[in-house]
């Protein structure tokens, strides 16, 4: 399953999915990720979450973003969640450039029964068609 906090820059989504990965502690029984592209939120975050720098990975593709995505789940069964901030800044590209990525993404959350949770600077009348559906 995938979600998307949506708005312009400056709306309030990286203290929303700050807020959310920390309330996700007491709701999951798995392992909780946070991804983002620098380290400047990694002491916001309670210590049962695991951060991740994926800007120290070289993540700067859609494929590489699916890819890193890919590693984690594939080295931790025990992921429920990843909260994803920044996600436009990680993939370096047009958000209308993503459509292949959600679907594969979707597939691969549906396969190992994890959340995706993605903040992305993208504003709702601009936003592709593809990418409402995960709107929250």
């Amino acid at each position: 399953m995938i979600q998307i906090i949506h708005g312009k820059k400056g709306t309030g989504k990286t203290k929303k999915i700050l807020d959310m990965a920390n309330e996700a502690v007491k709701n999951y029984k798995g392992d909780i990720i946070f991804v983002d592209d620098d380290n400047r939120y990694m002491f916001d975050l309670k210590h049962e979450i695991r951060f991740v720098n994926a800007g120290e990975y070289g993540c700067n593709s859609p494929e590489m973003f699916l890819g890193f995505i890919c590693g984690m789940l594939s080295q931790n069964f025990d992921i429920s969640v990843i909260f994803v901030d920044a996600f436009l800044k990680l993939v370096k590209c047009d958000v209308e450039k993503t459509e292949e990525l959600f679907a594969r993404l979707e597939a691969l959350t549906a396969a190992h029964n994890v959340q995706v949770i993605i903040s992305c600077s993208v504003d709702d009348k601009v936003a592709p068609e593809f990418m409402k559906k995960y709107f929250i």
